[in-house]
């Protein structure tokens, strides 16, 4: 019989308590890292979809949108649906939403563009809701410049990354399809 993993053993020990230290060491790690990575390369590698992802990741890594691949490509999905509102309805040189304020077009790239993600990933069968803020990110015009772009599907690709080695690491496997 397989050894049971740490998490599997903190939430024998502690309950609901050692299942949130486990996941609370671990969104430390991961994000610290994502954080100290965009101070040196002074680009947004922590941005508020990150944290959902990682949540899942080690809180419910049971759960099918918790797979890797669902995050990728979740997030993958967000960040181009965003793009195409935002350059569609001509958002891109306009000051972002929470800067110059909620206007229309916003509201409809916005909505159009979790719209397409939740459509798109539920068509797929692909399931990952935090990719929903990805793209409400970009659509709003919070991140739009091609590095700022680049660096959303850095970061998420090495949080991915981190998040499964580090359950795999730790015994702990993602759910499967």
């Amino acid at each position: 019989m397989a050894e049971a993993s740490l998490l599997e053993r903190m939430k024998s020990q502690w309950d609901g308590l050692g299942a949130g230290a486990y996941a609370a060491a671990l969104v430390i790690v991961v994000l610290g890292l994502c954080g100290v990575a965009g101070v040196v390369l002074r680009l947004p590698w922590l941005f508020p979809s990150l944290g959902p992802t990682v949540m899942l990741f080690f809180e419910s890594p049971e759960q099918e949108a918790s797979r890797p691949i669902n995050a990728l490509v979740g997030h993958g999905i967000g960040l181009v649906a965003g793009a195409l509102c935002l350059y569609a309805f001509g958002l891109q040189g306009q000051p972002s939403a929470p800067v110059g304020g909620l206007t229309p077009l916003h509201v409809v790239s916005g909505a159009l563009s979790v719209a397409l993600t939740t459509l798109v990933l539920t068509w797929i069968g692909l399931p990952h809701p935090p990719a929903g803020a990805t793209t409400l990110i970009i659509s709003l015009g919070i991140l739009t410049t091609p590095p700022q772009l680049l660096s959303v599907a850095a970061a998420v690709v090495v949080t991915t990354l981190m998040g499964w080695g580090l359950n795999m690491l730790l015994g702990t496997r993602p759910a499967r399809k």
